[in-house]
């Protein structure tokens, strides 16, 4: 969906390269595969399957990288947020390698794919450097060293502290072959080269219902229907599933700022730490000065409210260690999907027959696309894949029942918000933020537009029926049961809700209001 201008998703830095433009679709289709979503998931997948033979329609309900691969800090990482250590032990030896391996082949393809179609995308190979947080222990170094070897990233060595930069970081771990780009350049040029190929691209398409089968079909918004083999649902979340899956999946909010900095202060590279939260640092050359992007300060989706004091924490963190960087350039936020089991779900969904779907990023959303599309791409096309039995949505690990029902437990809890009071009267919401009221024994969500205008919407969201919360930062309907957001007038922007807020009518002696569109 298009960056609403009200709110404050369009402030990514990516958003200098401004993501392609198609036409919706104005009739029905027939095709081999349908796929949903235009980020590098969706586009990866219709660009490999393309590149097989087969006749690919892809629909996304705004511009090409609209949603939140524009919103990402751009590392290309093979070594996972994850940790070997801890993948290793949810599934064991060989799942780690398979993680190492997947992850390692989604950075070569996106390198070999922007040379061979010419996409000029500043893809560059970098290093990249785990650290502590001062004070903690050294031990998930040493750990993370012995596992990262087991899976197969020989390469990686323990140094005394990160070289060239401007503090000290102590002892500190080294991945070769990681890499950067900018992601919106690369789906730009990817989009061109998959067209050239025959996929048919529609924009500003939403998919209303997507319905599994012998002859899966895919019903838009304005009502026209595509037939095709397969349906390949690549939404960060599925939209076309309402329980299983989200039993299994944790969306998190993420904060980036960046800042310009002397160029040559900070080399290039990626740069994590093992906090909690943790922090993530690249950087952006520039021909007079660089540019840093920082992440971290996660939380779930609709469970804080403290979101000034996150990007001041990362400020501080910034400033504290790199005090020479300039002002705070940009700031955003984004969508990125844990799992229970720290692995994405890739392949055929358990409930929709040849329905396929690629979720839980867990904080590589970008290679965690193109594994999807390297998975999908063979089980399509009836080719073994050695990944897919790792990455099965379907898949259960008995080591990951813990998180699983911590998970669930907190998802139950999110339901006493409809026991509650609202959050005061429809006359005490200032323009340009909005509350959740209480009429009668409904629950309203109210935006007071800048004008004073009020737009009432329900605060149920049509998923499964959690309370959503107003984020003042973003300007968004957050739920924080299964991570839906809706814009200030109850649109939808995040799955897993595929349909807007329902609008409401409130009493004529209320303010001003007009309905939720």
């Amino acid at each position: 969906m298009d960056p609403d201008t009200t709110s404050g998703e369009n402030r990514s830095c990516w958003f200098d390269a401004a993501p392609p433009d198609h036409p919706p679709l104005a009739s029905h289709l027939e095709c081999d595969v349908c796929v949903i979503g235009g980020g590098i998931s969706g586009l990866s997948t219709a660009y490999r399957l393309a590149a097989d033979g087969r006749d690919v329609v892809l629909l996304d309900d705004g511009r090409i990288g609209s949603g939140e691969t524009g919103r990402t800090s751009a590392h290309l990482a093979s070594a996972l947020d994850d940790h070997f250590h801890e993948l290793e032990r949810v599934h064991g030896g060989e799942g780690a390698r398979i993680a190492y391996e997947s992850h390692a082949a989604a950075i070569d393809w996106i390198e070999g794919v922007s040379d061979d179609e010419g996409i000029e995308c500043g893809f560059a190979r970098v290093d990249g450097f785990l650290f502590v947080p001062p004070g903690d222990p050294l031990d998930i170094l040493a750990d993370e060293l012995a596992a990262a070897h087991r899976a197969g990233l020989i390469g990686a060595e323990m140094l005394d502290a990160v070289p060239g930069l401007p503090f000290d970081t102590g002892p500190c771990l080294r991945f070769p072959d990681q890499a950067q780009f900018h992601p919106l350049r690369f789906l730009t040029g990817l989009a061109a080269a998959a067209a050239r190929k025959g996929v048919r691209i529609h924009g500003h398409t939403h998919a209303a219902t997507i319905a599994g089968g012998k002859r899966p079909t895919v019903t838009t918004a304005s009502g026209h229907v595509v037939r095709a083999s397969a349906v390949v649902v690549a939404t960060n979340v599925p939209i076309n599933d309402r329980v299983v899956m989200h039993t299994k999946l944790e969306p998190h909010r993420t904060y980036i700022i960046t800042a310009p900095v002397p160029r040559g202060t900070v080399p290039a590279a990626l740069y994590w730490d093992s906090g909690d939260p943790y922090h993530y640092l690249r950087v952006v050359a520039g021909d007079a000065e660089d540019l840093l992007v920082l992440g971290g300060e996660d939380h779930k989706v609709g469970q804080a409210d403290d979101y000034e004091a996150r990007y001041l924490r990362l400020e501080r963190w910034l400033r504290v260690r790199i005090p020479m960087a300039g002002p705070i350039a940009s700031r955003w936020s984004g969508q990125i999907v844990e799992t229970v089991d720290d692995l994405g779900y890739i392949g055929r969904n358990p409930v929709d027959e040849n329905v396929y779907i690629i979720t839980g990023d867990s904080g590589n959303g970008l290679t965690n696309g193109v594994v999807g599309a390297l998975i999908i791409g063979d089980l399509i096309a009836g080719r073994d894949n050695r990944w897919a039995a790792l990455f099965d949505p379907a898949r259960k690990r008995l080591r990951a029942a813990g998180e699983y029902g911590r998970h669930n437990a907190n998802v139950a809890v999110q339901y006493r918000d409809w026991v509650t009071g609202g959050d005061g009267d429809s006359s005490d919401i200032a323009p340009g933020s909005g509350a959740v009221i209480r009429h009668g024994l409904a629950k309203v969500a109210v935006y007071c537009a800048p004008d004073g205008t009020r737009h009432a919407c329900s605060a149920v969201c049509p998923h499964l029926k959690g309370i959503v919360h107003w984020n003042a930062e973003e300007g968004s309907w957050d739920c924080p049961a299964h991570g839906s957001r809706f814009d200030p007038h109850g649109r939808v922007m995040n799955g897993p809700a595929n349909r807007d807020l329902s609008p409401v009518e409130l009493p004529a002696d209320a303010p001003p209001t007009t309905r939720g569109a």
